[in-house]
């Protein structure tokens, strides 16, 4: 299973995150990124959140107004089938990356800025079928890209 990072995003905590045009990965995450609610996200195994571009655009196509970062994920990828991401599970980022998938992401409430009248709640919409996101720690880091390839290299649960 591979796919592509298509935007690198941090913020200084809080929604949504912006894009970067290059990201140093670190043990804990992208440097320069921070979290509004740092008790319940980041630390060394919720070092990043991976969501796909498919994601914002099957919920954009629902009437959702979502655009890479807004959900707040760090790595917005294209290609991988989140239906097919597992715990334990291994991957390759750029040249240098390594991480494991850690925890599928429980959407809260601070997405409800993008709840709209009329529409189903987004965080359940997000609970179904992985769309919610993976969070993973850092095995290795180094210099990340838009563009970048991410390759399955194992599984390790």
């Amino acid at each position: 299973m591979d796919g592509n990072i298509s935007q690198l995003n941090i913020s200084r905590g809080g929604l949504p995150k912006r894009p970067l045009p290059q990201a140093q990965l670190t043990p804990l995450g992208l440097e320069g990124d921070d979290w509004a609610h740092p008790q319940v996200h980041g630390g060394p195994n919720q070092a990043l959140l991976l969501i796909g571009q498919e994601v914002l655009d099957e919920l954009n196509a629902l009437g959702y107004t979502l655009f890479p970062g807004a959900l707040g994920e760090n790595l917005t990828t294209t290609g991988l089938d989140y239906q097919q991401l597992a715990l334990g599970q291994r991957f390759r980022l750029g040249a240098q990356g390594l991480i494991e998938l850690t925890k599928l992401r429980k959407p809260c409430r601070t997405l409800d800025l993008y709840n709209q009248p009329g529409l189903e709640k987004i965080q359940k919409l997000l609970t179904q079928k992985g769309r919610g996101g993976w969070y993973a720690r850092v095995q290795k880091g180094g210099l990340l890209f838009p563009g970048d390839r991410i390759s399955l290299v194992d599984q390790v649960v």
